[in-house]
């Protein structure tokens, strides 16, 4: 048995927000399963937003949560927290001295908590609502699991020189930046190691730079087409884009199809 994971934007389909995985693609991982394999999903999304995506991908396995959070068999084993809880109060405190607007979450809910109207009007969404809580006191949790940062884009770690001790990305859709955990490779170990499962049976494929982490030696790693350049150039074989069949083309090529 081969042990697949997949990132979802950019590389099941085509783009955030885009809901319809192409048939192609849909079609050449029924036939993986059908040949036996394991499939899971690898993605940076919080657990209590990745499930209806991996619900409507077919998908009963997952890594979540930027690598953090586990899944089999739509059984959620963990969610662990950002390693480091005294950066994040630090980041909170620079952000307050600066009027910044942040806020966290620190449950497997759609909600995030601020203290700050101002963070609620320019990031609030239809699927991630924000909580004010103008006495909010973040130095009381045990957990962190992701922070957001209202932050123009360009020199963030000159502007609030706490970010280069947490894990950040900024993500082109949304006008703040996410502290949260980037190392997906992390789950999948956990996931390996469930199962016994060796790393010369991995595969892993992506096409952005949180799923940097998952491309290491170990294990075969794809890049889509559409994929950034720094992920080619870790890849060891890269496909056509997703929505020229990339899927299904890396797939047939490897003959696991």
């Amino acid at each position: 048995m081969t042990y697949f994971f997949f990132d979802i934007d950019g590389t099941l389909i085509p783009g955030t927000g885009n809901h319809d995985i192409p048939y192609d693609t849909r079609e050449a991982l029924n036939q993986l399963q059908h040949n036996g394999h394991f499939l899971a999903l690898a993605t940076g999304r919080e657990h209590c937003l990745a499930v209806p995506e991996m619900q409507q991908l077919g998908f009963t396995n997952m890594v979540s949560d930027g690598g953090y959070g586990v899944t089999i068999n739509n059984m959620l084993l963990s969610i662990d927290p950002l390693d480091d809880i005294e950066a994040c109060f630090a980041l909170a405190d620079e952000c307050d001295q600066k009027h910044i607007p942040w806020a966290y979450d620190s449950e497997d809910i759609p909600e995030r908590l601020t203290k700050s109207v101002e963070f609620k009007e320019l990031t609030d969404t239809p699927f991630q609502q924000s909580v004010v809580i103008p006495d909010l006191d973040i130095k009381k949790e045990t957990r962190v699991n992701r922070m957001f940062v209202a932050l123009d884009e360009g020199h963030e770690e000159e502007v609030l020189p706490s970010l280069r001790h947490v894990p950040w990305m900024r993500y082109d859709h949304a006008n703040y930046i996410y502290v949260e955990p980037q190392n997906k490779a992390r789950g999948i170990k956990k996931i390996l190691n469930y199962f016994h499962a060796n790393d010369a049976d991995v595969v892993v494929f992506g096409d952005s730079l949180n799923d940097l982490s998952m491309f290491i030696p170990e294990w075969t790693c794809i890049a889509m087409g559409n994929a950034c350049t720094e992920l080619k150039e870790k890849a060891d074989y890269v496909t056509t884009a997703v929505d020229n069949g990339g899927i299904s083309h890396a797939l047939h090529h490897f003959r696991w199809i």
